[in-house]
């Protein structure tokens, strides 16, 4: 081996950075060799600076590294990630491909090669605290106010009328909680998730992306309502992440939250969780005209092209993606990639809800497959920001928000 300490950079999320080391060490032990390793940790912003827009994984800074699937292609185009198919053809992964749903294989196909392995999963859904929907007297209280049964929501319109029932400052209990903090992806995320579910899409029938719609007025409408319904929405959504909301709602702070499957399951795992076994998931609210909605972006395990350590990062991953640590990275906290962990009898002994990933699966989609996504991901994410923080006119922002989208396609 030619460096002496093997880089790993890794997405920031403690049950990530407990089951690499597990994972690594693991390894270790069972192929009886000593490396030094060097995990780094990393926001989503950095991440995606120190591999790919650096050039890190180019250069031979990082042997391997965790790419979310919005930057596969991206990386790809850019000579980042190594081509994976000749390591598989000589040596597949255990069970490779019928080991995984097929919804978590083919973005990272790109014009005939393999450019990562999966690692972790969990479309968006609607995660909600079903003690409290279950609650009798809540149920008798809601129904005398609204004059419906209290169940999760199939609409937008249920789904605020509970979020704003549950909205109690005073016992820490918020009606819902949002993932507002402007890096590129959750206010990205959300919208998308809004628009679908509103009958809309992000591409025109010239197959580019296009937000310049009346679908998408309606979209950014609403949702620049809902996230500043202080009545309903926990007040520290401004500034929460997708992890930091994921969080409170495991501090059980929220009665509801649109989020990654994984940070359900993180609730029923965690040792600090305030929520085990009070949780369970569903399929997102529609509007009028539109139709349930997921959204799949998963996470990859990646080898740099200017890794010296090839051989040995693809042996890692081998091992990181069999059935055993597939298992080891969902009783972590993490979310399991495998067919076998989502069916698995003690993982949904434990998570009760962990077999409904397939299903969530079968309504995902994906964001545009586009070298300049990550771009114009900003721009949409610029966008929904001054939608919050001013009362500039819905069309008016997606007018100029498509005029910059054209210059950069």
């Amino acid at each position: 081996m030619e460096n002496s300490t093997f880089r790993i950079a890794v997405r920031k999320f403690g049950p990530f950075e407990t089951a690499m080391q597990q994972l690594w060490d693991a390894f270790c032990l069972k192929n009886d060799i000593s490396i030094a390793v060097e995990m780094v940790p990393m926001e989503l912003h950095d991440l995606y600076e120190q591999t790919i827009s650096e050039g890190g994984l180019k250069k031979g800074d990082w042997d391997i590294a965790h790419i979310n699937t919005d930057w596969i292609f991206d990386a790809a185009k850019a000579n980042a990630v190594q081509d994976l198919t000749s390591f598989i053809a000589k040596k597949a992964p255990q069970d490779f491909p019928q080991g995984w749903h097929n919804s978590l294989l083919h973005l990272q196909e790109i014009e005939g090669g393999i450019y990562g392995l999966p690692f972790h999963d969990g479309p968006e859904c609607l995660i909600y605290r079903k003690d409290l929907f279950e609650n009798p007297i809540e149920k008798e209280n809601f129904k005398k106010q609204y004059g419906y049964e209290l169940a999760p929501p199939k609409t937008w319109t249920e789904f605020e009328q509970i979020a704003t029932f549950f909205n109690r400052p005073g016992e820490n209990l918020y009606g819902c909680v949002f993932a507002n903090y402007p890096d590129g992806h959750n206010m990205v995320f959300d919208f998308c998730l809004h628009l679908w579910t509103r009958g809309g899409s992000l591409i025109n029938n010239e197959n580019r992306v296009n937000v310049n719609t009346s679908a998408a007025i309606d979209t950014l409408d609403y949702y620049r309502y809902i996230v500043k319904k202080t009545d309903a929405v926990h007040p520290g959504s401004i500034d929460f992440g997708s992890v930091e909301a994921g969080i409170a709602f495991s501090k059980g702070e929220a009665a509801m939250t649109i989020n990654w499957f994984g940070f359900a399951s993180m609730s029923d795992v965690i040792a600090e969780s305030k929520v085990k076994g009070k949780v369970d998931v569903t399929t997102l609210p529609f509007a009028e005209g539109g139709k349930t909605a997921s959204l799949n972006v998963y996470w990859l395990y990646t080898i740099g092209t200017g890794s010296k350590n090839k051989q040995l990062a693809y042996d890692f991953l081998r091992f990181a993606t069999t059935a055993e640590s597939d298992k080891l990275l969902t009783n972590e906290g993490g979310i399991g990639c495998r067919k076998s962990t989502w069916k698995d009898p003690e993982i949904n002994a434990t998570i009760p809800y962990y077999h409904k990933l397939e299903s969530l699966h079968e309504n995902a989609l994906t964001l545009p497959q586009i070298a300049v996504w990550p771009d114009i991901a900003i721009l949409i994410d610029q966008m929904v920001l001054t939608a919050l923080k001013t009362d500039i006119p819905s069309a008016d922002l997606l007018k100029n928000t498509q005029i910059e989208i054209e210059k950069i396609l």
